[in-house]
């Protein structure tokens, strides 16, 4: 039975790129295997399903013929050759497509399907590639404003340290018999228009002309072993809630040797009492008494880089906002400097005595 890479990863058929990473980033979060309930066999199938996804023109091919887009394996995953219905039918029933060399012939048709450029010829094997990882990671609003170095520890593939990835005893490769070296072997696909040769990756192994000579007795050949690693990752000042950080070649490493895949890492910023973020600049509320606003004063004030003393002009009202400057959150670049903003709230006394009163009767008297 086919697999439904959309149903796979919760989201419907329309839905966005966006939505379509969220969805991953939280499955794989869920199911890698060093979680309590982690599900190797999903992680698997959670990974392939976004690779498909996640880019423009493999998605394009997959919604055209599904899961065996790669191979469009047979006349049913052309759903019948009603995608040719553009171009014209002679009398008779026969077809008349135009083989010019102008562009658009017979061979471009088949490219387009095959994802190759002729008959017969040979795909390019790529270096195989391990599976990403997807982590988050907490920091306090302090962290954020500051920027921090966190440790985080994984239970992953890594490269074999007995035979450095190649799956092989002493590293001793060979020759693969089943594609005799080329790295990819040859299927043929019957159509309406006879048998098409197509090159595909050679199973046995994986695109590089070399399999081991004997299996190495550490990895059993894959050239991965499962260990744990333990990654420092540096998470700038002004980090965004939410935001993910890439970090290239610390995620899976693949079977047979290759490139490792690459952590992501989304960050969750926790909020804190005393602040509020604003861009760069950190917001706090200062509350004074009536006679500080009236008369003017010098209080001191908590920010991100520690305390510092403020001075209230004469006459300050309720929401007034006092800049301090620089010590908001400082980001390279001269515009990712922020600075500390300060939200006044002027006290109104709820209880007074009668020398209060009276003062305060006073000035009432006196227009104030």
């Amino acid at each position: 039975m086919s697999k439904d890479y959309y149903e796979i990863l919760g989201v419907s058929r329309d839905a966005s790129e966006e939505e379509i990473k969220k969805a991953y980033r939280k499955l794989a979060h869920k199911y890698h295997p060093d979680k309590e309930s982690g599900d190797e066999e999903k992680f698997k199938e959670i990974n392939a399903a976004y690779q498909v996804l996640s880019d423009k023109e493999k998605r394009r091919q997959y919604d055209q013929f599904g899961e065996n887009f790669e191979q469009a394996g047979g006349a049913g995953g052309f759903g019948g050759f009603s995608g040719f219905g553009d171009f014209g039918q002679s009398g008779g029933g026969s077809w008349d497509f135009n083989f010019s060399s102008g562009g658009g012939g017979f061979e471009d048709i088949f490219a387009d399907i095959f994802g190759q450029s002729g008959f017969g010829r040979s795909a390019q094997a790529r270096e195989s590639k391990g599976s990403d990882i997807a982590v988050d990671v907490t920091i306090s609003f302090m962290e954020m404003a500051l920027g921090t170095k966190k440790k985080i520890e994984l239970y992953k593939k890594t490269e074999c340290p007995a035979c450095h990835g190649t799956g092989a005893k002493d590293g001793e490769l060979e020759t693969c018999p089943r594609c005799h070296g080329r790295g990819t072997i040859v299927k043929n696909i019957r159509t309406i228009f006879g048998t098409v040769q197509q090159s595909i990756t050679c199973d046995r192994c994986l695109g590089k002309g070399k399999v081991p000579k004997v299996k190495c007795s550490e990895c059993g050949g894959d050239g991965y072993v499962r260990r744990y690693e333990t990654i420092e990752i540096d998470i700038p000042a002004g980090v965004e809630d939410g935001q993910t950080i890439k970090i290239p070649g610390k995620g899976e490493y693949p079977r047979g040797g290759g490139q490792p895949g690459d952590l992501y890492v989304t960050i969750h910023v926790q909020e804190d009492s005393r602040f509020e973020r604003e861009g760069n600049n950190i917001i706090s509320f200062a509350t004074i008494k009536f006679s500080q606003a009236a008369l003017g004063d010098v209080i001191a004030v908590e920010t991100v880089h520690g305390p510092t003393k403020i001075k209230i002009p004469a006459g300050t009202q309720p929401g007034d906002i006092l800049r301090i400057k620089g010590k908001g959150i400082q980001r390279d670049g001269y515009f990712g400097k922020g600075d500390h903003l300060v939200k006044i709230k002027v006290e109104v006394p709820t209880k007074l005595d009668s020398k209060q009163k009276k003062l305060i009767q006073e000035l009432r008297e006196n227009g104030l």
